[in-house]
């Protein structure tokens, strides 16, 4: 027993056993998010139920489960919508009060841009006074119809009136920078010219306003008429009605096209309903973005950290100091480092620039509030220990044969350094460089004090010079999935959308992690020494 032992195979078999139990655990962890998360995108049937006191109920059957602290009792959790109408999403029903069941072929479940998803019968559209009915095709057509009438209504908001009130604010500061510098009658011409094409502007935006007016008002001229459960009847205006469709009537090749396409919205499309519904897009060109931020802060700090470190510094009362700092900045709490970046890098250096630079924008902040910019490079401090670590390792595996092979050629210890040592330590710089990034796109705490949003009105790219806007505040998959599973008005429906948040989080940062593999791979075969 003692020679098993000694051979070392036990801790071989145990190691792989711990590895398999991690491997499968994660692997239960995906499952479980998969399953809760992606069937929110699939068109559930609506379920008609009849009680006993002769109160029908429709909507969406959710799970079904024993009652507590009951025998042989069972409730199901039944999804009736019409938040506007009954106050809340869900409605538990036993069992024992169920006189019928039933599937009807013709209700119809509408997403709309408010108050979530409705439940009933299409009775009729109602038009200029007039009630006519319609059928399911079209009434498909009016929603695209419908729908065309949106995105021109929201490229005159987003776009155009933006636009314009992105010149008007810019001929604003304009204006007052030469205010500041008057008295002067060259500066008073510039002044003047400046203050018509702020008049100009603003009578453009006032015939904007007025044709976002005659469109809204012609949005809301058709409207749909649908019984609900109880036979009552209520009045939707197309214009709220996202989809609707008829889920006991689908085939599996319609559901699954249905699937594919809202699946497409969710991950292309814009947040709506305070973010329980709709896109998460946003969320997820924060999270890259200010991934790739960080990563180009942090590597070169840490880089430069270590090699100062590992090739130049000596032994001494500084270079322990350094090593100690490194060592437990590891160990200190995110929001720390949240704080420290709301002090340091928001209220120091970007009220500095702002004083400098953005004089004629104050009060108004320009770098001295959150941005997507201070939030990277605190996420950058957060994860510097990690790359410096994984750099001097990376620096002590290179073989010392190949830098005294460098120095007999006549290399300088800098050439030997920048261009032998640093390329064969890229693959380990690029390992420190993965773990930092999955530790900072995980990472909310920092960000709630450092720029991250509930709701971003643009992105940090647009079409505006200087085209990257590193000062504005962003929308973060973290954030995203906190926000929405515990500041959500309505927690209990928004749950699927933690779910699938989650998964997207997961696989962004995978497919981030994965790229950096595939570089660092290449790099070690690049660089790969064979010992003679």
């Amino acid at each position: 027993m003692k020679n098993f032992f000694k051979s070392g195979n036990p801790y071989v078999w145990l190691t792989a056993s711990a590895l398999t139990i991690c491997l499968l655990m994660i692997c239960g962890l995906v499952m479980l998010i998969m399953i809760k998360g992606l069937g929110m995108f699939w068109p559930h049937k609506i379920v008609s139920i009849c009680l006993k006191d002769n109160v029908v109920v429709l909507g969406e059957l959710v799970k079904r489960e024993s009652v507590p602290y009951e025998e042989d009792a069972y409730r199901s959790k039944l999804k009736v919508g019409n938040r506007d109408v009954y106050g809340l999403d869900f409605k538990w029903i036993n069992d024992d009060d169920i006189a019928s069941m039933d599937y009807p072929l013709s209700a119809i479940t509408i997403e709309r841009r408010e108050w979530g998803n409705m439940y009933g019968f299409l009775e009729g559209l109602r038009k200029d006074n007039k009630t006519e009915v319609v059928g399911m095709d079209e009434a498909r057509e009016l929603v695209k119809e419908s729908k065309m009438l949106y995105e021109r209504i929201r490229h005159i908001e987003k776009k155009e009136i933006g636009d314009i009130n992105h010149l008007i604010e810019k001929n604003r500061i304009k204006l007052r920078s030469l205010i500041m510098q008057l008295p002067s009658e060259k500066l008073q011409k510039k002044a003047d010219r400046v203050k018509e094409k702020i008049e100009a502007l603003e009578k453009t935006y006032s015939e904007k306003e007025a044709l976002l007016t005659e469109l809204y008002t012609e949005a809301r001229k058709k409207e749909f008429i649908i019984r609900l459960a109880d036979d009552s009847e209520k009045v939707l205006p197309v214009f709220q009605v996202v989809r609707m469709y008829t889920p006991n009537n689908m085939h599996i090749v319609s559901k699954m096209g249905f699937y594919v396409s809202k699946l497409w919205e969710y991950v292309s499309g814009e947040p709506r309903e305070a973010n329980t519904e709709g896109g998460i897009f946003p969320a997820i060109f924060g999270t890259v973005m200010m991934v790739f931020i960080m990563s180009i802060a942090v590597v070169p700090l840490g880089v430069l950290t270590a090699i100062y470190l590992k090739e130049y510094a000596s032994d001494n009362f500084l270079s322990r100091i350094v090593r100690i700092a490194v060592n437990n900045l590891a160990g200190v709490p995110s929001i720390v480092f949240g704080v420290f970046g709301l002090g340091f890098f928001i209220y120091f250096i970007g009220g500095s620039v702002d004083k400098i630079f953005f004089s004629e924008a104050l009060p108004t902040p320009t770098y001295g509030t959150g941005g997507i910019l201070w939030a990277s490079l605190t996420l950058a401090l957060l994860t510097v220990p990690v790359v410096v670590v994984a750099t001097e390792e990376a620096l002590s595996s290179v073989p010392r044969a190949i830098r005294e092979g460098s120095y007999a050629l006549g290399t300088t210890k800098f050439e030997t350094l920048w261009k032998v040592v640093l390329p064969q330590a890229t693959p380990g710089i690029l390992t420190g460089t993965i773990l930092a990034m999955a530790r900072a796109a995980g990472e909310v705490a920092p960000l709630m004090i450092t720029g991250v949003v509930k709701l971003a009105p643009s992105l940090p790219i647009d079409h505006h010079f200087p085209f990257i806007h590193l000062e504005r505040k962003f929308m973060h998959l973290g954030f995203h999935i906190y926000d929405v599973g515990f500041q959500s008005p309505n927690v209990e429906a928004a749950i699927p959308m933690v779910y699938t948040t989650t998964l997207v989080l997961v696989f962004t940062v995978l497919t981030l992690n994965i790229v950096a593999i595939v570089i660092r791979n290449k790099l070690r075969k690049k660089y790969k020494t064979s010992l003679v």
